[in-house]
């Protein structure tokens, strides 16, 4: 059984394959631009793809194509009805990276909170060498259990989140982008309320019609001075043009671990706010840890695994 895993580099250069090795002969790529895919993938038996796209064109030409496995939870880069059609199983992996996303948040949110970064500068450039003092507290920093948090995306994710930061003795609100997950063990308010009342705002939901551009230049005037708003949902959920017009007029804080188009754009205004404390982004890595990644592949293992004991 030929297997053909097409964007090798998204899964780390530390992480061991050998255990796809064992089901078939295995050919690894380590990116896969779109002309490149077709070909690649036309005596397959099994591919495997992060975010390859595959098309109902590429499949139509692919006769020996019978499992695709995704690399991911979301399916959204494979035509998932033409897949149907041609009686192509597709496989995801859910659940595997809630652990490392959860850490994420909380790892971008104590960053902000805690104005790190304007202290990291203070001791590095010995500004705090030279004060004579045995503590440096100019930027004054809260603590957690002062703070309402609100989710907007109350999922599995979201509900881990939510325990973690009860842990903290905050208090926990969210909003539902579906209108419908409203019966919750925490207060529901509707976005433009959620924005208000919030001290910290995380979004994990998905992105398609109801969250497109859903924080923009209307509603981002709603937060309060020295909110804290963090996107591991996806790229287009946030205007980043308004948000970074938002931060170059008012004490606002942000962590982006995901943006609209990935890699950000060189000329992406985020890059360019005036006062780099307020922002924090990271190239897509929340899910990325080294158990999220070998629970990813145990994952996709599986999936073989069970269509090989069916076939």
């Amino acid at each position: 059984m030929k297997i053909v895993l097409l964007d090798k580099k998204t899964l780390g250069d530390d992480l061991d394959l050998s255990s796809l090795s064992t089901l078939g002969n295995l050919t690894n790529y380590e990116t896969t631009s779109r002309e490149e895919t077709l070909a690649r993938i036309q005596n397959a038996e099994v591919i495997i793809t992060n975010k390859v796209v595959i098309t109902k064109e590429m499949m139509e030409q692919t006769d020996s194509l019978k499992l695709i496995c995704i690399a991911a939870t979301g399916m959204n880069n494979v035509d998932l009805e033409a897949a149907k059609e041609l009686g192509i199983l597709v496989k995801n992996v859910s659940g595997y990276s809630t652990p490392s996303v959860v850490q994420h948040t909380f790892s971008m949110m104590f960053y902000l909170l805690g104005k790190l970064a304007y202290y990291n500068r203070q001791v590095k450039s010995r500004a705090w060498s030279k004060s004579g003092l045995f503590t440096d507290v100019s930027q004054p920093f809260s603590e957690l259990s002062t703070k309402t948090w609100g989710i907007i995306g109350l999922g599995t994710i979201g509900k881990e989140v939510a325990s973690m930061v009860e842990n903290f003795g905050a208090k926990v609100c969210y909003h539902s982008t579906s209108g419908k997950n409203l019966i919750n063990d925490y207060h529901h308010y509707e976005l433009e309320d959620l924005l208000t009342n919030c001290d910290i705002i995380s979004i994990h939901c998905p992105l398609n019609e109801q969250t497109n551009n859903l924080i923009n230049q209307t509603n981002l005037k709603y937060l309060k001075d020295n909110t804290i708003l963090l996107n591991l949902g996806r790229g287009g959920i946030i205007n980043e043009a308004d948000l970074a017009a938002e931060l170059n007029k008012r004490p606002l804080y942000a962590g982006l671990d995901v943006v609209a188009k990935e890699p950000i754009e060189e000329n992406n205004p985020l890059l360019d706010i005036d006062n780099n404390d307020q922002l924090l982004i990271t190239p897509h890595l929340a899910w990325a840890s080294l158990e999220s990644r070998e629970r990813l592949l145990e994952g996709i293992v599986q999936n073989i695994q069970h269509y090989l004991e069916e076939k």
